[in-house]
């Protein structure tokens, strides 16, 4: 059974698994390949414990972020995103990450985010001002265990502006009316309110709802997504359904930073999968992304890629021993990786014993 933050997350048939995908507007960094590596290893443990996974990894092709980049190229939203997401799948399939069973693109989800929109308005968790429709997040902070001066601050952090007619600065869009761009410099659909699109926090809750009914095993994402994202996302569905939890368990992967600040485009400090792996075998990355605790933040530093290096060779030499060595060495691989997949105690057991268990451990994390 596998343990989170010393919870245990039992799981009967099948593990539901949602992964927090990308927005394709730019190529990959270590810090959104970080998220999908962990949440692939999250998947490859319960299927190594006999469980059968269903990851949905949705794709956010509705979002202003991506609307600017599409126009600073001369390019339509979605066939700009075509080409982003060409270059992802590239990374990921570079990186040993498994395709999604489910792969959901939030332009094709239009329809569900308004059939979201009314039942919030029927259940009066939801309001229509204007031809937006707004979600009352007054509670939402609290539930995140964040006093309302921080939670505002990480709002404005990802582009809120409270100037937009919601009734409280807490309250967000579940559908935003069409601005004077729109079908031009930014793409807009029918709805019973009027020309509008999805809100982002709305995207991701439709999607996961539709794919797996009211409720998930295990939320995968980025640790900076945990407010306001995932929070509101995890609130929507909840006001829909009526069922508590949404997420049964959470992985919030820690950021991967350099020199302290947080690795982001607008920082100007990426370091991009794609010229990593031209210096170094893809395994190497993958090693240095989940060698630690995956909810510690981390700081990126050019020679922790030769260490990487070198330390995946001592395990190659190890699995290549000729003894079997131990069972109680491969029992102690399993359950390390089942306990807060501690990937460090797993592979100093895999480097010290040798043989079947450095085996096992490079299978289960995708490293042979």
């Amino acid at each position: 059974m596998l343990r989170l933050e010393g919870r245990p997350v039992p799981v009967v048939g099948r593990a539901r698994v949602y992964v927090c995908g990308i927005t394709p507007y730019d190529t990959t960094h270590l810090g959104h390949a970080s998220t999908f590596v962990w949440g692939d290893v999250a998947a490859r443990v319960l299927r190594h414990a006999g469980v059968d996974v269903e990851v949905c990894r949705n794709v956010t092709d509705v979002d202003d972020v991506l609307d600017a980049a599409a126009a600073q190229a001369g390019s339509r939203f979605d066939s700009f995103a075509a080409v982003q997401q060409f270059r992802f799948d590239r990374d990921m399939a570079a990186l040993g990450v498994r395709r999604p069973t489910h792969e959901p693109r939030a332009h094709n989800y239009v329809e569900h985010v308004v059939a979201l929109a009314e039942a919030l308005l029927e259940a009066g968790a939801a309001y229509e001002r204007d031809g937006s429709v707004w979600f009352r997040g007054a509670d939402v902070t609290a539930r995140a265990g964040l006093d309302r001066v921080t939670a505002r601050g990480l709002a404005v952090e990802f582009g809120e502006r409270f100037d937009d007619g919601r009734e409280e600065w807490a309250d967000v869009a579940v559908w935003r009316a069409a601005g004077p761009g729109a079908g031009t410099s930014e793409p807009a659909w029918p709805s019973p309110w009027g020309e509008g699109r999805p809100g982002w926090h709305a995207e991701c809750a439709a999607m996961a709802l539709t794919t797996f009914g009211p409720a998930l095993d295990l939320h995968v994402g980025g640790a900076d997504l945990r407010y306001p994202h995932h929070a509101y996302e995890a609130a929507m569905a909840e006001a829909v359904t009526g069922v508590r939890p949404f997420a049964r368990a959470w992985l919030h992967v820690g950021t991967v930073q350099v020199d302290g600040e947080k690795m982001a485009k607008s920082a100007g400090n990426l370091v991009l999968v794609s010229e990593v792996v031209e210096r170094y075998p893809p395994a190497v990355l993958r090693l240095l992304l989940i060698d630690r605790p995956w909810a510690r933040p981390w700081d990126f530093e050019p020679g922790s890629l030769d260490r990487a290096a070198a330390r995946l060779e001592r395990l190659y030499a190890a699995a290549a021993r000729g003894t079997d060595g131990s069972p109680s060495a491969a029992r102690a691989v399993t359950i390390a990786l089942s306990a807060n997949l501690d990937v460090p105690a797993a592979l100093a057991v895999a480097e010290t014993d040798g043989g079947a268990a450095a085996r096992l451990a490079l299978s289960v994390l995708g490293l042979s």
